[in-house]
């Protein structure tokens, strides 16, 4: 099978995309990624059997969004005509379009009216995330607009995939037939997030955050929990690891507090490198505000990260992580409560028992929902639809 990936994101820093090329790579598929290159890298190279086109160059510095914008529809017409040549050249079977944004799609037009099954998968939904991040209504003029888009861009891809079962609900509900659409959860991989060693000298109470520093993921509800428990663990840390537009008003929150020294941000770090973070902590959190339509149903991976390497984890009671955890897999708290964070990281760190007991029971939840366990899912949809097209192919001739 011959399988041509379109993504506006870069390929070493995508966990999901990564996790598909590789295993198709491994049963002995052909795999083009057609992506974002860093500056200086070059526009082609071959990483473990993939072949990458760094079809554009990007640095990350869109102040205005339309130059944000404008940079995302000089790719779509960039990757339309590579994609096109290249399939020309040499036909794909599948074509696997990555959303954001969702008609970046409509790049596999000409591949698929010549034969090519296009998969659209939604890594975020959009509506929703706008909203939240500019607090626009539903009722908006843009919320609308990215409706249209969504249900254009679907109607144009065989199948449609989503990152959470809530999103799928969702979209068979407004913008695509149930039938058409299915779930890909973003799984850990087993190779990097698994028991590791303690490698730290110091005998600290360690709790860690590794993830994306925006508003939604409620960072500033877990610092504020942090200074109530400051006096009570005098030996206690917080290491937060992640870049985002909430970082500068975190660190000035942190320094407000007077928790400078033992709060401490650091950037972001390969998916190996945290894995090793993660087991030099004691505890996680997963602070997401409920209030946040995005984040009430955004899933969050590092939970069943944290899992697989034995850290136990706190995690904020939003309608997507109570669809997926339970009680005896993570301790819950109020989602917006520092005051209910603070109480949790207490009783954790009093009860060592508690935590070995989440930890045991969050193992048996992760080895079953690694992507080990689950790439099957993808790779099965894969096949029935290039069967599929075979199909109608040979009834048409």
């Amino acid at each position: 099978m011959r399988v041509a990936m379109v993504a506006y994101a870069f390929f070493e820093g995508n966990a999901r995309i990564q996790q598909y090329a590789s295993a198709l790579v491994q049963r002995g598929d052909s795999v083009d990624i057609f992506a974002l290159r860093q500056s200086g890298q070059p526009e082609y190279m071959n990483i473990k059997g993939v072949n990458f086109y760094g079809i554009q160059e990007r640095v990350v510095n869109e102040v205005r969004q339309t130059t944000y914008l404008f940079r995302i529809l000089r790719f779509l017409l960039h990757s339309a005509v590579v994609l096109t040549k290249q399939h020309h050249a040499e036909p794909y079977d599948i074509i696997h379009v990555h959303s954001v944004p969702d008609f970046l799609v409509f790049s596999a037009l000409v591949p698929k009216l010549s034969g090519a099954a296009v998969v659209l998968d939604i890594h975020d939904i959009l509506p929703e995330f706008y909203a939240s991040k500019f607090g626009s209504s539903r009722k908006s003029i843009l919320h609308r607009l990215l409706l249209l888009v969504e249900r254009s861009s679907a109607a144009l891809a065989d199948h449609v995939v989503v990152a959470n079962h809530l999103w799928r609900e969702r979209l068979a509900n407004r913008s695509v037939r149930s039938d058409k659409c299915t779930a890909v959860c973003n799984y850990p991989d087993p190779n990097v997030f698994r028991p590791l060693p303690r490698t730290r000298a110091n005998g600290n109470f360690r709790i860690i955050y590794p993830g994306s520093l925006n508003s939604h993921q409620g960072l500033d509800i877990a610092i504020r929990a942090f200074g109530r428990i400051a006096g009570e663990i005098p030996d206690a840390e917080f290491y937060i690891y992640g870049e985002g537009p909430e970082k500068p008003n975190l660190i000035r929150l942190a320094t407000e507090l007077g928790l400078n020294g033992r709060v401490v941000f650091h950037k972001a770090l390969p998916l190996e490198r945290i894995a090793e973070e993660m087991a030099n902590s004691d505890l996680a959190v997963v602070p997401k505000r409920a209030s946040s339509l995005f984040g009430n149903e955004a899933a969050s991976t590092k939970i069943l990260e944290c899992m697989a390497v034995g850290v136990p984890v706190i995690v904020s009671q939003t309608k997507v992580d109570t669809y997926y955890h339970s009680e005896q897999t993570v301790k819950f708290f109020e989602s917006g409560s520092d005051a209910a964070l603070a109480d949790a990281i207490l009783q954790l760190h009093r009860q060592p028992e508690l935590r070995t007991s989440l930890v045991r029971n969050a193992a048996r939840h992760a080895q079953a929902n690694n992507w080990a366990a689950k790439q099957h899912i993808y790779l099965d949809l894969l096949d029935s639809l290039v069967c599929g097209k075979a199909g109608t192919l040979a009834t048409a001739h």
